[in-house]
């Protein structure tokens, strides 16, 4: 069964007026799953032609500020826009009730106000925060999700998720260096999403802080080694550091290609792929 993969953000920390941050829209059989929620995500979300509303669940790869920044945009637009009380499942690794608690108390008083004012509405957001370990699989509206184990250490703990709908399966890692959890969340699927860095780009840059982030992410050449060592149909690429600029597709496309010799999809928000 065809599974749709959109890259809503596909931007890094640092800030772009093109790029929106970390985000991937799965869709598959009337599923819409989001798979992190950074900056701008509900406007993506708008972009892809989905209302918040619409979104089924929330998974988060890992707790870094980036990949969650927007899941209180999520969290009350999928609230105001929902016409009858419909709950919404973040789930994702260990930490994860305490950022979904904090975020809430946050969203307090914006809920009174709302609540006083609108008459259909009887009770705030339902919001439950699911934390998963490596191995912890779940279903998910038609879907099976199986949490993997991926190293993007000091973070963790972190995760990576594989989501099976009717035999199409897509593998999304998050943030992580190669590693076995990941070789095995990616084994046979589909499709491969994974967030990656230029580090011949990076390496040019004389910032002690951007150097850092070399050691705990993908480079391109590591995505498409991991792709052809698992057998994945499809290398999805995103998340770029720094910013891929526009012209610079095939450049990224051809160092993952000297590893990888099927698709390999990238680009601007709002690119997107089937498979299955």
């Amino acid at each position: 069964m065809p599974v749709t993969v959109t890259l809503l953000g596909t931007g890094s920390p640092l800030p772009d007026p093109n790029r929106a941050g970390p985000a991937t829209l799965v869709q598959a059989g009337g599923t819409n799953v989001l798979v992190d929620a950074g900056r701008g995500v509900v406007m993506r979300l708008a972009g892809a032609g989905l209302f918040p509303s619409a979104v089924h669940a929330v998974l988060l790869t890992h707790l870094h500020s980036d990949h969650l920044c927007a899941l209180n945009d999520v969290v009350t637009s999928h609230w105001v826009t929902s016409p009858v009380a419909t709950p919404l499942e973040i789930h994702g690794p260990d930490g994860t009730a305490e950022v979904v608690s904090g975020m809430l108390q946050m969203l307090a008083p914006d809920v009174r106000y709302r609540l006083d004012h609108h008459d259909d509405l009887a009770a705030g957001p339902d919001v439950r925060a699911i934390e998963h370990r490596p191995g912890d699989s779940f279903e998910l509206h038609g879907c099976t999700v199986t949490a993997h184990a991926t190293d993007h250490r000091p973070v963790e703990p972190t995760v990576g998720y594989r989501i099976e709908h009717e035999g199409t399966v897509v593998a999304l890692a998050g943030d992580t260096v190669p590693c076995a959890g990941l070789d095995d969340l990616c084994a046979g699927a589909d499709a491969y999403v994974q967030t990656v860095i230029r580090d011949d780009l990076v390496a040019l840059v004389p910032s002690p802080r951007l150097q850092d982030i070399l050691d705990y992410h993908s480079t391109v050449a590591q995505a498409g080694q991991t792709a052809a060592r698992a057998g994945v149909g499809t290398l999805v690429l995103t998340h770029y550091v720094p910013p891929l600029q526009p012209g610079q597709e095939d450049g990224w496309r051809a160092i993952a290609a000297e590893h990888f010799d099927g698709a390999i999809v990238l680009g601007d928000d709002l690119t997107s792929v089937t498979v299955g």
